[in-house]
């Protein structure tokens, strides 16, 4: 009996087509499961797709999709049942790095862009799915996985980084809100605050960020994207039905350091 069979299942990965969302996607397709991409690249979409379509049996599907707007996430939400008649897990992965202001620089715009991507974009995202979610439990078929892409900045302090700090926080508070309001439901709730891992976003940064993130990881060493595939796949397993409202640091001990 294969444990973590997800054949049947199927999960929407918000910002799936590369880094930590297709690490995750990658190894719930290996699990069987039916994915659906939602992000805003084309090109990128169509590259995950025949990747993952190959590792698996189930089926995959990518959606041009920008979570700043709402109308696309209900367009999305409406092409993925569809193409696969549910959602059983949502990972709210999507997110962008942040204005990089000091914060005597912080400007409105700024702020509000990464907020309206990293965590409006995610709680309307869960928005459409929850509503998914619990119909299908008031009709005998209860349960559901939301699991949200947060970051070890939420709980950390780093130079100009206020506005992505302060969104992945608030993720966090909206995580563990949606885990206590929809637990009737059998719907849970996590967050996984990353840390370190080697990333388009984290390319863009100074290189001096990865030198000291090197020395300060107890690990001494970035995330390996290949352990994100088990992880992701147990979150969107029945055996983490009783594992609801944490948020979880996946940062080579960096929090703690």
């Amino acid at each position: 009996m294969d444990l973590f069979d997800l054949s049947g299942r199927t999960a929407i990965v918000t910002g799936g087509n590369g880094g930590l969302g297709l690490a995750m996607a990658r190894g719930l397709a290996k699990a069987g499961a039916n994915i659906a991409i939602w992000a805003r690249n084309a090109e990128k979409n169509a590259a995950a797709v025949e990747e993952l379509r190959a590792l698996g049996a189930g089926d995959v599907l990518a959606l041009t999709c920008d979570l700043a707007e709402e109308a696309a996430i209900e367009t999305a939400m409406a092409h993925t049942l569809g193409a696969f008649g549910r959602v059983d897990v949502c990972f709210a992965n999507a997110g962008i790095s942040g204005a990089g202001t000091a914060i005597p620089d912080i400007t409105a715009d700024g702020w509000d862009n990464t907020m309206r991507v990293n965590t409006r974009g995610a709680a309307l995202v869960y928005k459409h799915v929850s509503r998914h979610m619990i119909a299908r439990a008031k009709e005998g078929d209860a349960g559901g996985k939301l699991i949200a892409t947060s970051s070890g900045q939420s709980i950390m302090g780093v130079n100009r980084s206020s506005d992505y700090a302060a969104s992945k926080a608030a993720l966090n508070g909206l995580t563990r809100a949606a885990a206590f309001e929809l637990a009737r439901y059998q719907i849970t709730a996590n967050a996984l605050l990353f840390g370190y891992y080697e990333t388009d976003i984290t390319a863009k940064a100074d290189p001096k960020f990865g030198e000291w993130m090197s020395r300060r990881i107890p690990l001494r060493r970035p995330g390996d994207h290949e352990g994100l595939e088990g992880l992701a796949v147990f979150l969107a397993s029945p055996h983490s039905d009783y594992i609801t409202g944490q948020c979880l640091p996946v940062d080579g001990g960096l929090s703690i350091s």
